[in-house]
């Protein structure tokens, strides 16, 4: 049985459809035991989120409901500081032990700028990374910075390598291709549009009923 634990961070402002198929695609193609949600507080790299951290944990809450490998953890939603991925890491280290493998869930479009996260080579020491592909959005060396390039020319790997060691690979995976984003998500409902289809119905039901993101008055 795999003991290979994926990591899913992220604001999930709100969660949306293309999160879950991200989530579904790393946990059936790369072998995991399960997949641990991190929403955050305040990201890093950009500003912060519109929802609140209760909203944003019920949200989570209702759309991985009846998935049994999909779990969250909060540790970081109620933290008043930023959150970077390097300290994330080195948490759940401690927390699971130095042999678990941890896999870091990112899209293709992340591995282009990681030579701007905190402490970015450490990561490889942590954990490895887990590369969504879909068309438009693969893997591409001539777009990566040059110190990118070279840490992925070393440690481009198969996805079973994840299983034999810790952490320290880079594999690609596909995903299927959804144009969702939380930020469209937002806009569609400040002018007053629908989001229905890129959003879990009861995920929906819940953003109407706390009237979440409606355009101002």
């Amino acid at each position: 049985m795999s003991r290979s634990i994926g990591i899913f961070g992220g604001s999930f402002d709100p969660v949306h459809n293309a999160h879950l198929a991200l989530a579904l695609a790393a946990l059936q193609t790369l072998g995991l035991a399960t997949v641990r949600w991190l929403p955050n507080s305040v990201p890093g790299h950009r500003e912060g989120p519109r929802a609140g951290a209760a909203d944003r944990l019920a949200m989570l809450q209702i759309a991985i409901d009846g998935e049994a490998r999909f779990a969250i953890d909060q540790t970081e939603l109620w933290q008043t500081g930023p959150t970077y991925s390097v300290n994330t890491l080195a948490r759940l280290r401690v927390e699971l032990g130095k042999q678990v493998p941890l896999v870091f869930i990112i899209g293709a479009d992340h591995l282009l700028t990681l030579q701007r996260w905190r402490e970015w080579r450490k990561l490889f020491d942590l954990a490895h990374f887990a590369v969504a592909e879909r068309p438009g959005h693969e893997i591409s060396v001539s777009a990566m910075a040059p110190e990118v390039a070279a840490e992925y020319a070393q440690r481009k790997a198969p996805i079973e390598a994840i299983a034999a060691r810790p952490a320290g690979c880079i594999v690609g995976f596909p995903c299927a291709p959804m144009d969702i984003s939380s930020s469209s998500i937002r806009d569609a409902f400040a002018a007053g549009k629908s989001a229905g289809k890129m959003l879990p119905p009861a995920v929906l039901a819940y953003i109407d009923s706390k009237c979440l993101y409606s355009p101002p008055s």
